[in-house]
């Protein structure tokens, strides 16, 4: 049976994670990005992200060819399927540049394969494949909902819940080519019409923003009364209603670039169309709210009576397993940090974008003599902090930890003012 040859034009994270998931179903995958470097840093297996398991799975498909890389877009004239798979550049407010995708594209068009598809993988607005139909004859676009998750792509990658595929048509069959494709992953395709799938995937993620905007809301109510939202949370996890994966943990507001795009994104519609959108304009309030929540525990614990303190901030990341600082809240928090002695340490960040804090090169460095702790990613690695060594290297005896990466110390009983979200104190 004849096997397509698929292509990936955009080696951002989005383009990478996909590309190799694909090679590792079984595909001849071409990846093309214009960056020379990128390119050859790819060939020598050398990444500028992070993600579990990518680093194994591009040696492996490096050496068995099944993945080759290039910066001359005519190599993408071979495949059979071309995946425009850049990521979308988004500002901090989370609107998105849509110019190097439309640049992306033009190059791609001018390389492609007369029967070959076309297939627009990063996330776009909706009306944005249709009006490639001025490109393209629409029989041969596509338009394919990615839910990559930072820290967890190929994961999602190889194991997709679902297909959501836009189509000109939805009534007619997808091209066997790529219905070939989808079909090596095994799990359910739903084909809609490009408008539909477009607005899928700002759907899902309004619905993740509504989860985390409650889970906020209840966990300082929980800070307030004495309960703990940490033990609510599986009480909502066994109702079929809300279910076993629902987005419960609190967190420092919406970061990451992803979520906030699509909020900007139902604002716009919502102005240009006279819509109600009040609800979004509330999750927005209320991520913004809760970015302050270190902030304010700092400022109530430690700055009132420690003019001057030495702070020591593990973290950059705006969350573990990944080199992302999109919206850290970390480096929100680090701004209002200038004038005090602040030591940074993440695992995989480079912490000297902090310019003027001290770049500690590991947790006990940063940890030394420390007035305070906060740790602003919940990276696996801070977990292995014994009671012991935050007792001999510490000064001090505050600890922030709003993800409880820590709780399970028992700090409280052994004289640590401990905070974390959702967790009240009981009198």
């Amino acid at each position: 049976m004849y096997q397509p040859t698929i292509g990936f034009a955009g080696m951002s994270h989005l383009g990478i994670n996909s590309a190799v998931a694909t090679a590792e179903r079984g595909f001849h995958v071409v990846c093309f990005d214009m960056d020379k470097t990128l390119i050859e840093n790819f060939k020598k297996q050398c990444l500028p992200i992070v993600e579990p398991t990518l680093p194994e799975l591009l040696t492996k498909h490096c050496l068995t060819e099944k993945i080759e890389f290039s910066d001359d877009a005519a190599m993408l004239g071979q495949c059979d399927v071309v995946y425009i798979a850049s990521d979308v550049p988004t500002n901090d407010r989370g609107v998105s540049d849509l110019a190097s995708i439309y640049a992306l594209i033009k190059q791609v068009l001018a390389h492609l394969n007369p029967n070959a598809l076309l297939v627009v993988l990063c996330q776009v607005p909706p009306g944005f494949t249709r009006a490639l139909k001025t490109e393209l004859p629409l029989e041969r676009v596509y338009y394919q909902v990615e839910t990559l998750i930072f820290g967890r792509a190929i994961e999602r990658a190889l194991y997709p819940e679902r297909f959501i595929i836009g189509c000109a048509d939805p009534a007619i069959s997808i091209d066997s080519r790529y219905g070939s494709l989808l079909a090596a992953f095994e799990c359910p395709i739903l084909p809609m019409r490009y408008e539909s799938a477009e607005l899928s995937k700002i759907s899902i993620n309004c619905c993740l923003v509504a989860s985390i905007s409650v889970a906020n809301m209840l966990s300082e109510i929980c800070e307030k009364i004495g309960a703990n939202w940490a033990e609510i949370v599986p009480a909502l996890k066994l109702d079929k209603r809300i279910g076993a994966n629902a987005y419960l943990a609190p967190g420092l507001g919406i970061a990451g670039g992803n979520l906030e795009r699509d909020l900007e994104t139902i604002l716009n519609f919502s102005e240009f169309y006279g819509t109600e959108a009040g609800i979004v304009k509330s999750w927005l309030r209320n991520s913004q709210y809760r970015k302050d929540w270190v902030l304010k525990i700092l400022q109530s614990h430690v700055l009132l009576t420690n003019k001057n303190p030495t702070i020591a901030v593990l973290g950059l990341a705006y969350k573990e397993n990944t080199h992302s600082t999109k919206n850290s809240p970390s480096l929100l928090l680090l701004q209002y940090l200038r004038s005090y002695n602040v030591r940074v340490y993440d695992p995989v960040v480079d912490c000297s974008i902090v310019s003027w804090a001290h770049s500690a090169t590991s947790v006990e460095q940063a940890l030394k003599s420390a007035d305070v702790l906060i740790i602003m990613t919940p990276w696996p690695v801070f977990r292995t902090m014994t009671l012991e060594e935050l007792k001999k290297t510490m000064r001090g005896r505050v600890i922030i930890d709003p993800y409880q990466v820590l709780a399970f110390l028992g700090l409280e009983k052994e004289g640590f003012h401990y905070s974390a979200l959702g967790v009240g104190v009981t009198c």
